[in-house]
């Protein structure tokens, strides 16, 4: 076994989700930093976690997800790198994650987010968060800032797109989908270009000849958000005598969870249904061990380029 010195810290970073019905409250309170949602609010969110059980699979997503990365780490260098969870918004926090680590004796750590595309509004603060409480406990901080340009990733996006036309009309638009943001966070923000990179790879990989880029689960808040939204392409796309069907690639998510599981599997298809669009959905990564074996392998190119 290496020495604690010698080991680094990976904190593989989630945005987090209510373990129990009884969590959502204050999930939904550190979400919108410490102010409680209206009764309005969190009766919505409730109604749509009530729709998938209760909770979402996020939890447990997760869980596999920091498996896998740890197993591949641990094949490709034994003893080299000890990997915990940290969340943005459930415990284990990030901060817990890093503090974790320095407990164990570890003087380094690499941050990585479950999000293949960098935003400075998502994948940024992760980092930052990562940075700061690295310093708290005087470690040596480095993160792995995207991840979505890894050929296995896009080959998967590819399989899935190709597995989920066999099944629709020949007539299918592919749209891809990632979460939206404030418009004003993305003045300058690489995060549009970066999912605009990869649906064009997939697409060309693939030799589409219609597909497209919206976004979908934007915030509920006045100011304006980035689109056009999925439910908005749906409508659309049925107004359109060329188009029989749509496949949706929410090729931002990594895991099913609410945003997949309610807001494409369940509204997406009801207003699909309800317009006469066949519609479906790929399957998300979750725990694929080609794409985590990929993605651990950056996680120790990044530690090796900083001789953590």
């Amino acid at each position: 076994m290496t020495e604690a010195a010698e080991r680094v810290g990976v904190v593989v970073m989630a945005y987090g989700t209510p373990a129990t019905p009884d969590d959502v409250e204050p999930y939904y309170t550190h979400i919108r930093r410490g102010r409680p949602p209206t009764p309005e609010q969190l009766a919505d969110l409730q109604r749509r976690y009530d729709a998938l059980g209760g909770t979402s699979t996020l939890a447990r997503r997760t869980a596999d997800q920091v498996a896998g990365i740890r197993a591949a780490l641990e094949a490709a260098r034994p003893g080299r790198f000890v990997v915990t969870l940290g969340q943005k918004h459930a415990s284990p926090f990030i901060e817990d994650g890093v503090a974790h680590l320095a407990e164990a004796g570890l003087t380094s750590v690499v941050g990585v987010a479950l999000a293949p595309h960098w935003s400075g509004f998502s994948v940024g603060q992760y980092l930052e968060r990562v940075q700061a409480a690295a310093e708290v406990h005087a470690m040596v901080a480095a993160g792995v800032e995207r991840w979505h340009d890894l050929p296995a990733y896009r080959a998967f996006l590819a399989g899935a797109v190709g597995d989920g036309l066999a099944e629709l009309p020949e007539r299918t638009e592919v749209v891809f989908t990632a979460h939206s943001l404030p418009e004003r966070v993305l003045a300058e923000d690489p995060y549009p270009d970066e999912l605009l990179a990869s649906a064009t790879a997939v697409a060309e990989e693939l030799g589409l000849r219609r597909w497209s880029v919206a976004w979908q689960s934007a915030g509920a808040t006045p100011e304006p958000w980035r689109g056009p939204d999925i439910l908005d392409v749906l409508r659309d796309r049925a107004a359109d005598p060329d188009v029989d069907g749509v496949l949706v690639c929410a090729q931002g998510f990594v895991a099913d969870h609410l945003e997949v599981a309610y807001d494409l599997d369940i509204e997406a298809r009801a207003l699909a249904d309800d317009l006469g669009l066949a519609f479906a959905r790929t399957c998300v990564l979750n725990d694929d061990a080609t794409v985590l074996g990929a993605l651990a392998a950056r996680i120790a190119e990044v530690a090796d380029e900083l001789a953590l």
